[in-house]
């Protein structure tokens, strides 16, 4: 039997502990000891982009923000739905994290930091949402477990009122916020409509097969 190894290990600003771990071929990062993220389960993060771009109807020169690199799995995938005049923002937060991206993982981050459509930016997502006015066609979340601040505290005002107004304000009419969640939250879905979006939450498997648990992405678009 093969040991899981620890690679690892960043601290997240104002948060929580993470540990990166390889075992056989994969790769997971673990908080305290959840499982955040894993090469095992990546289809919801996939399905994250391309249902999120499949959104935006074939928009010109589409402008993306994705908050959280996590694995690339929703980079990648954007990057494989998009034309070459499409330009993606990636705000991280931990430093770390694109070190294990270039390092350990580089086999499965596939050079997808260095296309030229990828601008990375270290900092937080919400502060990169609140210095933007109608500049994103869609906004993509995968920073926590869910609509709550389970990596940091600081995080719970991404999803507030105030946190969803200002995302609503960074969108262009017609953008979409996507926001990545591993369980149902019927008050998020509230928050949203309540911040005048126009919402579907989604089931997804969380494996590209379509197996393993159910996970879900809110689609809020922002009225034209």
């Amino acid at each position: 039997m093969i040991a899981r190894q620890h690679l690892a290990t960043a601290f997240v600003p104002g948060g929580e502990e993470l540990r990166l771990y390889s075992h056989d071929r994969d790769f997971m990062i673990l908080l305290k000891r959840d499982e955040l993220m894993s090469t095992r389960m990546r289809g919801s993060e996939e399905a994250l982009a391309v249902q999120t771009i499949a959104r935006l109807g074939g928009k010109p020169a589409p402008r993306l923000l994705i908050g959280g690199y996590g694995m690339g799995f929703t980079l990648r995938a954007a990057l494989a739905a998009l034309d070459d005049t499409a330009q993606v923002t990636v705000a991280e937060l931990v430093p770390e994290i694109v070190d294990w991206a270039r390092g350990p993982m580089a086999e499965l981050s596939a050079g997808c930091l260095d296309d030229p459509r990828v601008r990375l930016e270290f900092g937080d997502v919400a502060d990169a949402i609140g210095a933007t006015i109608a500049s994103w066609d869609a906004i993509l979340l995968d920073v926590d477990n869910g609509p709550d601040g389970l990596v940091r505290p600081a995080n719970d005002r991404i999803y507030s009122p105030v946190g969803l107004a200002a995302a609503k304000r960074a969108l262009r009419p017609g953008g979409v916020l996507a926001v990545w969640s591993a369980a149902p939250d019927a008050g998020f879905t509230r928050r949203l409509r309540s911040a005048g979006f126009q919402v579907e939450d989604v089931s997804i498997s969380a494996r590209a097969n379509g197996k393993g648990p159910r996970h879900v992405i809110w689609f809020a678009r922002r009225p034209s």
